[in-house]
């Protein structure tokens, strides 16, 4: 079982920045795709940004140009920075892990972020 751990998230005015942070439990980390999901108050978990193991970057419209996902496999960290934040990004973001051998995909508890006026 793949434990995902995340950190970085908070209160934020808007147009500021917060980096989020996800450590995987996964010894197969850097051949995994990672990724970052929200779902804000009374809606659903939506797609922010994914990573393949071969660095393929995909991002969700709302946020293109203003997030970007890293990841570091030597620590099985996966980030992500949010710029310019606004007000619609408040919203509990849960970092993902998928194992495509398995079909197998796991998540995080999630950390909230907050924007305010």
């Amino acid at each position: 079982q793949v434990q995902l751990v995340e950190s970085g998230g908070g209160l934020v005015q808007a147009g500021g920045s917060l980096r989020l942070s996800c450590v995987a439990s996964e010894s197969k980390f850097d051949i995994s795709t990672v990724g970052w999901y929200r779902q804000a108050p009374g809606g659903q978990r939506e797609l922010v940004a994914t990573q393949t193991a071969g660095d393929i970057r995909s991002y969700a419209p709302a946020v293109k140009g203003r997030f970007t996902i890293s990841r570091d496999n030597e620590k099985n960290t996966v980030g992500l920075q949010m710029n310019d934040l606004r007000i619609e990004d408040t919203a509990v973001y849960y970092c993902y892990l998928y194992q495509r051998w398995s079909d197998d995909s796991f998540w995080g508890q999630g950390t909230r972020v907050t924007v305010s006026a």
